[in-house]
């Protein structure tokens, strides 16, 4: 059923990080992480950070649905954007990092998603959402950032990245939240100005360029390659145990009996 609400999205997101739980499976690490962001906003609507408070849950179920719809899509084997086909293609693959997996979802949903909910919930009044846009860019940088610091005590080799700091030609190193969030605005102000065909190939354009920044995320090339298969080696393995780790510090703990 579509989410026409936050809880809505809440309930869904809760539901997809149970059933991955249940199942051991990957696909629950961004659900985790998503589910903090929107029950930030979430929170911040109710405290009145949002310069118009019933347009932001509309702007937050038109960007969290992009994200359901394609899952749900994946799941069913329907078509669906390139970027989060290669998302979801990753929670299969044992030997991908817990934070590569976590930057690819945010990779599509950031990259292109947050873009087209912009234009959508504006109605092609762009200046009307840009304050609240940076709001929530604001909430999802913050948490972004802290947990990917947390992942250091699920891969406590995180850190041999570093190493890598220099390397001009490792995205998983040069990956900016701030960039993609600015990226995403700039999207938007094209996407409004399209409209039928030429509205679908902006939005079919973007996702190949941030389908080719995907695989820069997952195909790593020389020592870089070798660095993550040396972390992933001492990276927590269980997948339910992982996602609850992600998950604690939100409201709402999903406990599996």
């Amino acid at each position: 059923m579509a989410a026409t609400t936050i809880d809505d999205v809440l309930e869904q997101l809760a539901d997809i990080i149970a059933d991955s739980i249940k199942t051991n499976d990957r696909m629950g690490y961004f659900a985790a992480l998503y589910y903090k962001v929107t029950a930030s906003v979430r929170a911040g609507i109710a405290k009145g950070l949002f310069t118009d408070g019933v347009q932001m849950e509309k702007f937050d179920v038109i960007f969290a649905s992009r994200y359901l719809d394609a899952l749900s899509a994946w799941k069913n084997k329907q078509p669906l954007s390139a970027s989060w086909q290669v998302a979801f293609e990753a929670t299969r693959s044992s030997s991908a990092l817990i934070l590569q997996q976590l930057l690819l979802g945010m990779n599509a949903h950031i990259n292109l998603d947050l873009g087209i909910a912009a234009a959508e919930v504006s109605g092609g009044q762009l200046a009307g959402v840009q304050k609240d846009f940076d709001a929530i860019n604001t909430i999802i940088s913050a948490l972004t950032y802290q947990v990917v610091n947390d992942i250091d005590r699920m891969s406590p080799l995180l850190s041999l990245l570093g190493l890598h700091y220099n390397d001009q030609t490792s995205i998983l190193i040069q990956f900016s939240i701030d960039n993609a969030r600015d990226g995403a605005w700039c999207f938007a102000e094209e996407l409004v100005t399209k409209q039928g065909a030429d509205y679908n190939t902006c939005i079919t354009q973007r996702d190949q360029t941030i389908t080719k920044l995907a695989d820069g995320l997952i195909h790593m090339k020389g020592f870089m390659r070798l660095t993550v298969w040396v972390i992933h080696l001492f990276e927590w393995k269980n997948a339910a145990k992982i996602i609850n780790a992600l998950h604690e510090d939100s409201k709402q703990k999903i406990v599996v009996g």
